[in-house]
């Protein structure tokens, strides 16, 4: 269990015992308003024993303290990554698609896994980009069978909202025209021929659900074993302690995937503190929510946690399922669909506001983002305001009106830089023409939600995008591709200052934890990295080229870089 906080001081005093680890001739970035910047930091006992300036550090030292010369280099306290689906990771017996821009690139693909593997039972695929579609249009099972032949092939999309299918797998599936709705997706259908296209909405909400899991496994996709999963995991976790991800947020499991961290953890490979969402698919019962508040009480350790509840309000922009005020461009009236009538929505956050649930609520459209303020305010309304930081994920597509809402709500702002890349979502991208020009003022408006007083929790979505933070921090600070071009909306970009305390002390707030994690003040715990660079000294293009060289867990590094 966490441990008392130790009492603040500003300059050590004599100790019965010296500090675990000293960092010293560093630019220190607390984001402690008390004290923003400082020069050294000594560690004791998994907490912070004392920030500082000067030599001061050297009376905390002693024959076994490990002391680290930073050379100026930048410490900030331990990334908190908000969102971040390591469970789902990315799969190495999965067809890699990320970056090939045309079915034929994807068919190169699929031939060199072919190739290498001859006698695979199926073809999975990963990261497909709506765009490598031509003509906009969804992909169909014909598009796969040229490069498939009679195998099965399962592929995801690059967002995991979809899946694609060929005709063999359609049949292995037992996916018909007579078939609507599966465990694990919506079914598409060619509206000529009343057949299914291939295509797969939904994916997230079904697929990732436990019986759509459970389902998949009964098909024989190899992507849903359970073994597969915790390779998932354990590379993701690994990976989180590489980037200095001393807290992840993994916002959607359900019962089943609670051993998968259990395995984890007594395996050490759980290097990073872990908060586990539980998915509240629409229909759960109050015995799922029994059992999802004994879950929580039965692990609370400051390493492994378990409470937040996800929901999904709307799907996504790309495939036209996220649900907008407008109709998307190019449409006469189609606006995309809320997965609850608002009514309903709203009484069933007020149910779980009541019983001290916290709701991250997936929300992209700008009518979807509404639906859940409006719920937010009604829970306040009939159970009076709490500090329950309900969040809404992702706000992709927000409405001017209702920027100031979420500070008046105190909902959270889960967001996640990368998506509102020009590469990723821009000008020419699906993203940005599904929604049109006209809306584009909308896109993430990260600057706007800050100065209106909204605490942003910001996060990579891995895998849908890198993990990497500082790939997140270059993309908040110039809204430009990785290559660098032409911004994209820069009047939403953020200061370095912002964003970092995006990806720590507000991500921290997001999960009741400012109190323990997210700045570096005596008494938190002892969560911090080091990096190559000083991010303040460098250009942003720079901070693509930095690296984390320590990481510290609880005052144990749990990272060298080589």
């Amino acid at each position: 269990m966490i441990r008392p906080a130790a009492p603040a001081a500003d300059r050590p005093a004599a100790a019965d015992r010296p500090a675990d680890l000293v960092l010293h001739s560093a630019h220190v970035h607390t984001v402690d308003d008390s004290r923003p910047r400082a020069e050294a930091i000594a560690v004791r006992d998994g907490r912070i024993a004392w920030v500082g300036d000067g030599d001061d550090w050297r009376a905390l030292t002693g024959p076994d303290t490990e002391v680290v010369d930073a050379r100026g280099r930048l410490v900030l306290p331990g990334f908190v990554d908000s969102h971040n689906h390591v469970r789902l990771g990315s799969d190495a017996d999965c067809v890699q698609l990320a970056g090939a821009r045309t079915l034929e690139e994807i068919g190169a693909r699929i031939a060199e896994r072919l190739r290498c593997h001859p006698d695979a039972d199926w073809i999975e695929g990963e990261a497909f980009d709506y765009s490598a579609i031509p003509g906009g249009r969804m992909p169909t099972a014909a598009d796969l069978d040229r490069f498939t032949g009679d195998r099965p092939a399962f592929v995801l999309s690059y967002d995991v909202h979809t899946a694609w299918l060929n005709t063999a797998a359609l049949r292995r599936l037992g996916i018909d025209r007579d078939t609507g709705q599966t465990a694990y997706g919506t079914v598409r259908k060619d509206p000529a021929t009343g057949e299914p296209t291939g295509f797969l909405t939904d994916f997230a909400v079904r697929g990732l659900s436990r019986d759509g899991h459970r389902a998949l496994r009964a098909a024989g996709v190899p992507w849903a074993d359970p073994d597969r999963q915790y390779r998932r995991l354990a590379g993701s976790l690994d990976m989180a302690a590489r980037y200095g991800i001393t807290t992840v947020v993994e916002p959607q499991n359900s019962l089943d995937d609670l051993p998968l961290f259990e395995r984890a953890m007594a395996e050490g490979r759980l290097r990073s503190r872990l908060v586990a969402g539980l998915f509240h698919p629409r229909g759960t019962t109050a015995e799922d929510l029994a059992a999802f508040a004994e879950a929580a009480r039965r692990h609370r350790s400051d390493r492994f946690r378990v409470g937040p509840l996800k929901l999904y309000i709307d799907d996504v922009v790309e495939p036209h399922t996220a649900a907008l005020l407008e109709p998307y461009a190019g449409h006469h009236s189609h606006r995309g669909e809320t997965f609850y009538p608002p009514e309903e929505f709203a009484e069933v956050l007020a149910g779980l506001d009541a019983a001290g649930f916290q709701a991250f609520v997936h929300a992209t459209g700008d009518r979807g983002i509404r639906t859940v303020l409006d719920a937010v305010e009604h829970a306040r309304t009939v159970n009076g305001p709490r500090d329950a930081r309900h969040q809404i994920v992702h706000v992709e597509c927000l409405d001017p009106a209702d920027v100031p809402r979420f500070a008046e709500l105190g909902v959270v702002a889960c967001m996640q830089p990368r998506h509102c890349s020009p590469d990723i979502a821009g000008p020419g991208r699906d993203w940005a023409e599904a929604v049109g020009e006209h809306r584009w003022t909308k896109a993430w408006p990260m600057r706007s939600l800050h100065r209106a007083g909204a605490v942003l929790a910001l996060s990579s979505d891995w895998n849908v995008a890198e993990m990497d933070p500082l790939v997140g921090l270059y993309t908040a600070v110039t809204r430009r591709g990785l290559d660098g071009g032409e911004p994209w909306m820069p009047g939403e970009t953020l200061d370095l200052a912002t964003a970092l305390r995006g990806y720590t002390l507000g991500s921290a707030h997001a999960v009741h934890l400012e109190r323990e994690l997210g700045s570096l003040a005596p008494g938190k715990l002892a969560d911090l990295v080091l990096l190559s660079d000083d991010l303040f000294a460098v250009e942003p293009k720079a901070y693509l080229d930095a690296r984390v060289e320590l990481g510290v867990l609880g005052g144990e590094v749990v990272h060298r870089a080589d």
